[in-house]
């Protein structure tokens, strides 16, 4: 997924949460996802506490960071 792709599903707006990258129609930080990834919950875990974030937000960003990791990879 290119980064205008992820314009779609996650935004970046001054006035939001001091600027950081939320799920595109909410306020949920994305940084939130991963923190509570590494802290042992399940994305459906993350869904249910995060209503706002749809399922297919949480998989375009999982895919897009696994892309990108591949792509240092390859370097």
């Amino acid at each position: 997924m290119n980064h205008l792709a992820m314009k779609k599903v996650i935004e970046r707006d001054p006035a939001k949460v001091s600027g950081e990258w939320v799920f595109k129609g909410t306020r949920v930080p994305v940084t939130a996802l991963f923190e509570n990834l590494k802290d042992g919950a399940s994305i459906d875990e993350f869904i249910e506490w995060f209503p706002g974030v749809k399922r297919e937000q949480v998989l375009a960003v999982l895919d897009h960071k696994l892309a990108s990791l591949g792509e240092l990879a390859a370097v």
